[in-house]
């Protein structure tokens, strides 16, 4: 029967929740997953779900979500910063070389650790994720929408928010989910802490983050996306055409969060996929 357990770990003087469920069965690789914007390792139990059976996982709470601190200083919310605690995490837990599977912010966030960590990381799985953003104009909108949703945040308050967030066009395909599952994932981004969601929009949102360079990226990359996310369809298929030893992954009947709308067909892509990679790589 898997186990599981918490751990709680020191990066940088900000401590960093994850939830660890093993697989006495299997010894192949973990996966280490990371949430989005808004989400925990609650949000990610499907996922967990799909693949325990057949490896360990750990979900890790990003900075300023979750279970994890919620620190007063923006220095501890750049991107930079975030792999920074995420390559902790897997170094106290002793994980060796696990693949990474990440969903949007949590996809830059994975695809951040490839970049500075590219020895700790043996493949990542990137779910309607975007590399950040190189045109310095669509930057600056951007940050400037960040920032005034960071405002509102405070402002507001996080009920107020997290209605305003659910209520966008690149949810919209969740509304066929019942409604106790929406009242549930209402209920998960709650126990967020408004001052946590808003530092994370100033320093790891799109626009904030510094724009990764994909053609350098040395790390086995599947990106995957929900083919009614069209906006991250094409994204997808464009990184996995620029970026080797990568590949595209489009999941039916799916919107943006993928792991939410699909869960059956992402664990089957995403255990295929890594068994492929474990199977090279051995």
């Amino acid at each position: 029967m898997n186990g599981a357990h918490s751990s709680f770990v020191d990066a940088g003087g900000v401590s960093i929740h994850a939830r660890t469920v093993s697989c006495a069965a299997s010894k192949a690789p973990p996966v280490v997953i990371l949430h989005g914007f808004t989400g925990s390792t609650e949000s990610m139990r499907g996922v967990v779900t799909e693949l325990c059976q057949t490896r360990e996982t750990v979900c890790i709470d990003l900075v300023g979500h979750g279970r994890s601190d919620a620190p007063r200083q923006p220095g501890q919310y750049t991107m930079d910063r975030c792999a920074e605690q995420v390559a902790t995490v897997v170094e106290a837990l002793a994980l060796r070389r696990p693949h990474m599977l990440g969903y949007s912010m949590g996809g830059r966030a994975a695809l951040a650790c490839c970049a500075n960590f590219p020895e700790r990381v043996r493949s990542a799985m990137l779910i309607g994720a975007s590399a950040g953003l190189t045109d310095p104009d669509a930057r600056r909108a951007r940050i400037e929408e960040d920032e005034s949703l960071a405002d509102r945040i405070i402002a507001q308050g996080l009920e107020a928010f997290v209605e305003e967030w659910m209520a966008k066009p690149v949810f919209a395909s969740q509304g066929r989910r019942c409604a106790s599952a929406l009242a549930e994932l209402r209920a998960e981004k709650l126990h967020n802490l408004p001052h946590g969601l808003a530092l994370s929009l100033l320093g790891m949102g799109t626009g904030a983050m510094s724009p990764i360079e994909l053609i350098a990226l040395r790390v086995p990359t599947c990106f995957v996306a929900g083919a009614q996310d069209k906006k991250f369809s094409t994204i997808a298929r464009e990184y996995a055409d620029t970026l080797p030893d990568s590949r595209c992954e489009i999941v039916a009947d799916a919107g943006h969060a993928v792991h939410l709308e699909n869960q059956e067909e992402l664990g089957r892509v995403a255990r295929d996929y890594f068994a492929e990679i474990d199977a090279e790589t051995n």
